[in-house]
């Protein structure tokens, strides 16, 4: 094999900065897509198990819609298509703060909001029916006992569930390439592209990739055995 392997260029020159920045990009962006994701779960997810139909219909329509659509056609929806329809002031600021980081953010985050939202709905669905009747019964409005009862219990229940879908959503920022924000993946390229070693700089972008989703992935086992309901749902291992 005439293939000679030089590692040392992943700290060498521009190299480890550049994997160092891909890191914290690909963090921000995964972090606020995944609040932006959780709170649209939570509304669309809920709003699928209330008694009114109009809003069942609103939130199996969101549902339905855009997690039906390839993420990538998202990603160039967010940023070629939408800052057209923008007031012009607001194009301007989105061009001078990197708006292809925000159209990143956005697809990722509404993608995934509607997926994160059939795991919030299951859990939901998965609470015995007579802790809303008894809410109800205490004299809590709908709302009320949705806010204080049934979304915290079901957020206990689904940290599983959620834990898959937030390392979905991780792994999905590097789709953010396309649009050519410097997240962990395009960053790998470029150390490919400079050194001309892809074994190298492929392999970094992997383990990297890997300690993030396996730290992630312990943080909520961690979560799931402090915040597990007895009764409802077996502590984790």
């Amino acid at each position: 094999m005439s293939y000679q392997f030089k590692w040392s260029v992943l700290w060498s020159g521009q190299s480890g900065g550049w994997l160092l920045q891909g890191v914290a990009t690909t963090l921000a962006i995964s972090g606020l897509a995944w609040i932006l994701a959780v709170g649209l779960g939570i509304l669309a997810g809920a709003a699928r198990t209330v008694p009114w139909r109009p809003l069942r219909l609103a939130g199996t329509f969101y549902v339905e819609f855009f997690r039906n659509v390839p993420l990538l056609v998202w990603m160039f929806f967010w940023y070629f298509g939408v800052p057209p329809l923008l007031p012009r002031g607001v194009q301007d600021w989105l061009f001078n703060h990197s708006a292809e980081f925000w159209a990143g953010m956005f697809a990722l985050g509404v993608y995934h909001g509607a997926r994160m939202s059939e795991v919030i709905r299951s859990g939901i669905n998965s609470i015995p029916r007579t802790q809303f009747e008894a809410s109800v019964a205490m004299g809590l409005t709908t709302f009320q006992a949705y806010r204080l009862i049934i979304v915290p219990i079901a957020l206990r229940l689904i940290v599983p569930p959620a834990t898959n879908e937030s390392l979905n959503l991780l792994k999905n920022s590097s789709v953010a390439l396309t649009i050519s924000v410097a997240e962990l993946t395009f960053q790998t390229r470029q150390v490919e592209t400079y050194t001309a070693k892809a074994i190298e700089a492929l392999t970094a972008g992997t383990l990297i990739y890997l300690v993030l989703c396996v730290s992630i992935a312990w943080i909520m086992a961690r979560v799931e055995r402090r915040f597990a309901i007895p009764g409802l749902i077996a502590r984790g291992g």
